[in-house]
């Protein structure tokens, strides 16, 4: 007979059943430290990992490199749209310091290995969930999101990314500046099948 979840057990279990996204403006500083950011990574890191190829990387956006990294977005804006205004321009310019800490994580495929890429994909989106969760388990308030620049190649360039590379998701960290309501979640029911031996 199975054991009726307790303590540490249910209060996982209670995190992944409450757990809310933040919005990035939603975010306040402090953020993680760098001792609790690496403790929030390498909870990360802890995925599947079909032939333990790691095929994901991470790159840190915080303090003035965020504005530095705006200033990059502003001027590939500019150049993909000359009708840009200065509002739209000052947006890009300050788009990761929405938050006080921003974590690109980068699918990074082993091309060269029998492991379908498809695969590495998603354990690079396990390590954003598991990024999530980790930072909510901590305190703070997480937000994954792609946008626009995740797909723009002038700027994966910028960031170092090769050609097999992908941004899997930028994830914004930061402490909660307001208490987050629930919102309507899918009906299991209407998702949930079982397969069957036809008759």
């Amino acid at each position: 007979m199975t054991e009726p979840f307790t303590g540490d057990c249910l209060q996982t279990l209670q995190l992944l059943l409450s757990r809310r996204s933040s919005s990035a403006r939603g975010l306040v500083d402090p953020g993680p430290s760098p001792e609790q950011l690496d403790q929030i990574l390498a909870a990360a890191v802890r995925v599947p990992d079909h032939g333990k190829l790691a095929p994901w990387r991470f790159l840190v956006f915080e303090g003035e490199g965020r504005g530095a990294f705006g200033e990059v977005l502003a001027k590939v804006t500019a150049e993909r749209e000359p009708e840009a205004g200065d509002i739209r321009l000052q947006i890009e310019r300050g788009r990761f310091e929405r938050a006080p800490l921003v974590v690109a994580v980068i699918s990074s495929p082993k091309t060269d290995k029998p492991i379908p890429e498809w695969e590495q994909q998603l354990s690079a989106g396990a390590v954003c969930q598991n990024l999530m969760i980790a930072a909510t388990a901590m305190g703070f308030g997480a937000l994954w999101i792609t946008e626009w620049c995740a797909y723009d190649p002038a700027i994966t360039q910028a960031m170092g990314l090769t050609a097999a590379e992908k941004v899997a998701g930028f994830i914004y960290l930061g402490t909660r500046k307001e208490t987050l309501r629930d919102r309507e979640r899918p009906d299991l029911a209407s998702l949930v099948s079982r397969w069957s031996v036809a008759g």
